[in-house]
């Protein structure tokens, strides 16, 4: 893993220095990393928590660094050298990858030392914003193609290597079945996917002639890219006559893919002359810049397509480029006394919720179905003995008893006091959580339009304290930042 330490905005340097000379640095700061609502989805998947773990543990400023913020001349020797002593020290809470989680729940709470903590703040956003929104996306498209699969294929429209690699990899825990990013494949284990392009086709004399030649080196995972001159009065029937050369020489091909065109209409077309021509058993691929709502428009047409290859539009999030995730201060430790903290503004979606916290998810016990979120103080404990009564986090008037229920706390600890204790899960293991994490849920809360709104609640002791932060600051108190 590179060393990102300098990869941060220079105001996260600049406040460690102001920090240093006010000889603040032993104060323990406990930040939170959560997203604010956006229009396409109600919830997102978390995902990047692996990549966020390589960046703490390789966080140190080398000679190399030190070098250049010299250079910078925005820092003093003393504070240089402090950096050059520079390692986490800190402890780690987060929701794991692969989860369902709604806006307003911290991702992951972190408590350091308050240099350690501010320094965090730019690089954790980047690789859990990005890799959040992407595995937020493809699990949209995945439901959308079901139940036909998906394969990621963005690397050539991704926003550079990174992108490519983190975003295929986000891509598959949201629900794609593999990638076409040979990288991406071998970093995280999983399978390269991929057949020909039209210029394999049209390097040879005909169609028919690249087919063989394509047959003839993968005979037992032979798929035809078959719109390259014309779909139906030439790809298709070409892939016929190689199709059944290759069962008469005992060999199984695998299918057509289809890249360009009406694909509901190309791919009704295809089937019926596949199947008429003995190759039932062949698949239908389709790709050309899908996206959910496409994929919701073949489905309502009755499109024959057995899996989709989705690249520019899942890779960007074409709809949504950017997640609105924020890392706030909630609370100081100061001389062993905590001192909550929030963000108060004019604008409702900005303020912040203050203090260590926690989130609990609520379930039906008869149904195993997620019922609310609670978001509380740390040292709250829920009693699923008896009926608990959860409150609108902002108008209080509305609020519902639930009874019959247990529940689980979100979070796992993934470093305590700077030493690494958890243990990442494989790609496919993520990718198993986040199914086992959505069928926690209702269809209702799950649809791609109009979903059904799921209640993320602030605990009693929660909101007072935030209205009483609220009410000291506008007296003139000093806890609201």
């Amino acid at each position: 893993m590179r060393n990102l330490t300098l990869l941060t905005d220079f105001y996260e340097l600049t406040m460690m220095y102001g920090y240093f000379l006010q000889g603040k640095t032993e104060e323990t700061a406990t930040f939170d990393l959560f997203f604010r609502p956006f229009d396409e989805s109600n919830f997102c998947i978390a995902a990047g928590l692996e990549q966020a773990v390589d960046y703490v543990q390789n966080l140190r400023f080398t000679k190399e660094d030190i070098d250049y913020l010299r250079s910078t001349k925005a820092f003093n020797e003393p504070f240089l050298k402090f950096l050059s002593n520079f390692k986490f020290t800190g402890s780690i809470k987060a929701i794991p990858e692969g989860t369902v989680v709604f806006p307003y729940e911290p991702l992951m709470v972190i408590t350091a030392p308050i240099c350690q903590a501010q320094l965090m703040e730019a690089a954790l956003l980047n690789i859990i914003n990005f890799q959040t929104l992407i595995a937020t996306k493809a699990r949209r498209i995945t439901h959308a193609a079901s139940p036909a699969g998906v394969l990621e294929f963005g690397l050539r429209r991704a926003q550079a290597p990174d992108a490519s690699i983190y975003g295929a990899r986000a891509a598959v825990i949201g629900g794609c079945t593999s990638t076409s990013n040979v990288l991406c494949a071998q970093m995280f284990g999983m399978p390269p996917k991929g057949t020909h392009a039209h210029s394999w086709v049209m390097s040879f004399p005909t169609e028919l002639d690249a087919f063989m030649a394509y047959a003839q080196t993968y005979p037992d995972g032979c798929l035809l890219l078959v719109d390259t001159y014309d779909t139906l009065h030439s790809g298709v029937p070409n892939a016929i006559k190689v199709f059944d050369y290759l069962k008469q020489n005992g060999h199984k091909p695998l299918g057509i893919r289809l890249d360009s065109g009406d694909l509901a209409y190309l791919s009704k077309e295809a089937r019926k002359m596949l199947d008429a021509a003995g190759h039932a058993d062949c698949q239908i691929f389709a790709s050309s810049d899908i996206d959910e709502y496409v994929l919701m428009a073949l489905r309502e047409q009755g499109a024959k397509i057995d899996t989709f290859g989705v690249g520019t539009k899942m890779i960007t999030s074409n709809n949504t480029p950017s997640l609105g995730g924020v890392y706030k201060l909630a609370n100081l430790c100061v001389d062993g006394k905590d001192v909550p903290k929030m963000k108060i503004s004019d604008n409702p979606v900005k303020m912040t919720n203050p203090g260590v916290k926690t989130v609990y998810r609520l379930f039906g016990r008869d149904t195993n179905k997620a019922i609310a979120d609670v978001i509380c103080l740390a040292d709250e404990v829920i009693d699923d003995t008896k009926p608990l009564t959860i409150t609108h986090p902002v108008e209080r008037w509305k609020s519902k008893e639930v009874t019959n229920f247990y529940f689980k706390e979100l979070y796992i600890d993934v470093f305590k006091d700077g030493k690494l204790v958890y243990s990442c899960p494989n790609v496919y293991q993520l990718q198993s959580d986040c199914k086992q994490s959505l069928n926690g849920f209702w269809d209702e809360y799950l649809r791609l339009t109009q979903p059904h709104a799921y209640k993320v609640d602030l605990s009693d002791k929660l909101y007072e304290l935030k209205q009483r932060l609220i009410s000291e600051d506008k007296k003139g108190g000093a806890h609201a930042i």
